[in-house]
């Protein structure tokens, strides 16, 4: 690990110092597996790209996206939007059905639909597919700070779309998958990071997956433990001008607030960082099998 940067460990006794960017990894393997589906594959689309295609580009954005981030250190209103250039691809490439199922109103055909003079599929592809991606990643992004989050979390998520989405599809997170949680299992235990690099890639990964394959209501349902940390970190930093933190004491992390998920848990119970991580995987473990289930029954 001599070729990665070492970061300190803020929530570890002396704050070790630890080697970041092996979400790099992440990147590289998936994008050569993807490209090699995409070979292999590509007669049966003709003329149409495949989907392991847009998914490589798509990770190779979001992994460049997390390494410019990994290097400037950007701050949020600037990394913010970020993930709307990794959208691209599945624009360009025209991955993703233009046809949305919703809980409200039912299903949507983008394809029968006119904004004024812009036809409905435009903006699906231009509007709609980058407001899902922006969002998926920036809330998967946001939640991190402790060993394992970046990693458990995010791998969760997938095997939850993987689940839920037509068999056809479930080959593209063979490989990024069985990485990713070989990344967690080191991850978890504060041997390496994944950076920026990782989480972004992870972030981009869950939304274009989901897109092409056109389960967006289980992403929703799945990542709403995201959205909830989000919504809680957003509402104090834009209206009180504070952010999230917690502290600690010997090994046991407490908060004298409630400003996102973990320090809202640990706000009602001083608890071990590997606790604390368990329990917040624990309940995103509840939402993916509930995306599941709920597909299963749609």
């Amino acid at each position: 690990m001599i070729l990665f940067p070492k970061v300190p460990d803020r929530h570890k006794r002396g704050n070790p110092l630890v080697p970041t960017g092996l979400g790099v990894f992440y990147v590289l393997i998936s994008a050569i597996y993807l490209f090699l589906l995409h070979y292999y594959s590509a007669g049966a689309y003709k003329n149409q790209s495949s989907p392991a295609l847009t998914l490589a580009v798509c990770i190779l954005f979001g992994g460049f996206m997390g390494l410019l981030d990994d290097w400037m250190d950007l701050r949020w209103r600037y990394k913010a939007f970020l993930p709307l250039f990794a959208a691209l691809p599945l624009g360009v490439l025209r991955q993703g059905t233009p046809v949305m199922s919703t809980y409200i109103f039912g299903k949507i055909d983008f394809c029968k639909l006119s904004f004024w003079i812009i036809p409905g599929e435009i903006v699906f592809y231009f509007a709609v597919l980058p407001l899902i991606v922006t969002v998926t990643t920036n809330t998967v992004n946001q939640l991190g700070g402790l060993n394992g989050l970046e990693t458990i979390c995010p791998s969760i998520v997938l095997i939850a779309l993987m689940l839920a989405s037509p068999p056809e599809y479930r080959v593209l997170l063979y490989i990024p998958l069985a990485v990713y949680l070989a990344l967690a299992f080191f991850n978890f235990q504060g041997k390496i990071f994944v950076g920026n690099t990782g989480s972004f890639a992870a972030g981009i990964t869950i939304a274009a997956y989901a897109i092409i394959a056109n389960i967006e209501q289980a992403l929703l349902i799945s990542i709403l433990p995201y959205i909830f940390n989000s919504i809680l970190k957003l509402l104090n930093i834009f209206l009180l001008r504070q952010t999230a933190a917690l502290k600690m004491k010997g090994n046991v992390l407490y908060s004298d607030h409630r400003k996102s998920l973990l320090t809202l848990i640990a706000f009602y119970k001083p608890i071990t960082e590997r606790k604390l991580v368990l329990i917040v995987s624990g309940i995103f473990a509840v939402f993916a099998c509930l995306a599941v289930l709920v597909n299963l029954l749609t």
